[in-house]
């Protein structure tokens, strides 16, 4: 009998197996490397050290940054262990009972928006939601405004507030003839950094006066008098953060006069719409006085106040042009100056806030929510006022209740606030702002006793 013929078969996975075709060593190729798949120690012999692998890292040269100094009080505050610990430095809503807020309505729109199933996920044009534009637009400059009848604003969504004002100063860095922008003094801390990075040159012009604990009308005339025709001037709409002191509708008016007289560029920051007064319209006024005499503008809105959506990043940025023409042109450059920094922005606070300002009924349930917030704030302002009267705390107070929104710059130095923090666990910045929606009927007694041993404190 023949014996059997053995056919002898060598596996993909034998490193015996020799490979005498291109094919064959494609194959040997892919077979090590499931070998290498399955038994990662069998790869680490042909694996070279990184030359970094024993030295310190390629980043080991870095120091440690310093804390935002808004931000930071925060993070100091969730350290503090005391039950008496009050947190007055971010600029974020609280109820009487120290909680975040969710207005009403904007649970209403966000379920609705959860149980329509023709909603996706898909991106959305580089300026965004062209709804949110469009009622954005309306918002601020009114339905009836000239300017939006003509066809001569261009509005792109934009990561509210911060990212509005980022996306109009690298527009202007590129296409506007002067890279100068002036800032008051003080201003929010994030101004500066945004715009210098932007590309524009920073400078400033007075704005607060320390020893009236109100605007320096004087001097931010002058110094605006002072600028070189064509700078770009950025002015708070409402509620300057923070001071919380606005000039009144006359100052606007001789402010405007002068700006257009010296062909400045105004750059509107409307952060606290509505949340100033509890009037969207009021608040607005000083942007509309801009827009009504033709000339040309730019305005950075942020819907985290006014509507809650702090967390969703919601705003926009829009440009009155000198015709539709050149609005047209001008959206062109802004989608050119948004594509490389985020491609596009984000839906769903932006359907949020669509959802509210195109329906009659969920606006007007917005704007009583919104008055509650700003009435809630005055009653503060109002009711540290008198607490601080009833202590016989030296000074005058009443620039408490004269300033508006969500800050008081209160006066106070650098070491009555380390006091107050240390003794009393009181957090804000070491510039004496307070945020008054921190505050509560509660801690206002607590905040007047801090307030009145820091200043009375060696007297």
């Amino acid at each position: 009998m023949r014996p059997p013929v053995i056919l002898k078969t060598t596996s993909l996975f034998d490193s015996s197996y020799s490979c005498s075709s291109p094919s064959d060593r494609r194959l040997n190729t892919l077979a090590r490397h499931f070998v290498c798949a399955h038994n990662p120690m069998a790869s680490h012999d042909d694996i070279s050290a990184s030359p970094t692998a024993a030295s310190d890292s390629v980043f080991a040269q870095l120091v440690r940054a310093p804390e935002d100094p808004i931000l930071g009080v925060t993070v100091a505050y969730n350290k503090d262990p005391s039950p008496v610990k009050v947190n007055l430095g971010v600029g974020a809503y609280r109820t009487e009972e120290g909680k975040p807020l969710v207005l009403n309505v904007v649970r209403r729109v966000e379920q609705q928006l959860v149980n329509d199933v023709s909603r996706n996920k898909e991106y959305i044009p580089i300026v965004g939601l062209a709804d949110f534009n469009k009622l954005s637009a309306k918002l601020i400059f009114g339905a009836d405004s000239p300017a939006i009848q003509e066809n001569r604003v261009t509005t792109v969504q934009g990561l509210s507030g911060t990212g509005s004002l980022r996306v109009g100063g690298e527009f202007l860095a590129k296409h506007y003839h002067q890279r100068t922008i002036y800032l008051p003094t003080p201003t929010w801390g994030n101004h500066p950094k945004v715009f210098t990075l932007a590309g524009l040159s920073v400078k400033t012009y007075r704005y607060y006066a320390p020893a009236t604990r109100g605007l320096d009308f004087e001097g931010l005339m002058e110094d605006l008098s002072s600028a070189p025709s064509g700078s770009i001037v950025l002015l708070h709409a409402c509620a300057h953060n923070p001071t919380g002191v606005d000039p009144t509708l006359e100052q606007w008016e001789q402010i405007r006069q002068l700006i257009r007289s010296k062909a400045l560029l105004p750059f509107f920051d409307s952060a606290y719409q509505g949340f100033a007064s509890g009037s969207l319209d009021a608040d607005a006024q000083p942007v509309r006085l801009f827009v009504a005499d033709g000339g040309e503008l730019l305005v950075a809105q942020s819907y985290a106040k006014n509507m809650g959506l702090y967390g969703e990043r919601v705003g926009a940025l829009s440009i009155v042009c000198k015709s539709a023409d050149v609005a047209s042109r001008v959206e062109s450059q802004l989608k050119l100056v948004i594509r490389p920094m985020y491609s596009s922005p984000p839906i769903h606070g932006a359907s949020i806030v669509a959802a509210i300002l195109k329906d009659g009924d969920l606006y007007n349930e917005w704007t009583i929510e919104l008055k509650a917030m700003a009435d809630r704030i005055i009653s503060m302002r109002q009711q540290l006022f008198e607490a601080l009267l009833s202590r016989g705390t030296p000074g005058d107070w009443s620039h408490i209740i004269k300033q508006i929104g969500m800050f008081t710059f209160t006066g106070l130095n650098t070491e009555q606030v380390s006091f107050m923090t240390n003794e009393y666990h009181i957090y804000m910045t070491s510039d004496g702002r307070i945020s008054m929606a921190g505050l509560s009927s509660k801690t206002v007694p607590h905040l007047a006793d801090a307030i009145h041993a820091a200043v009375t404190r060696g007297v």
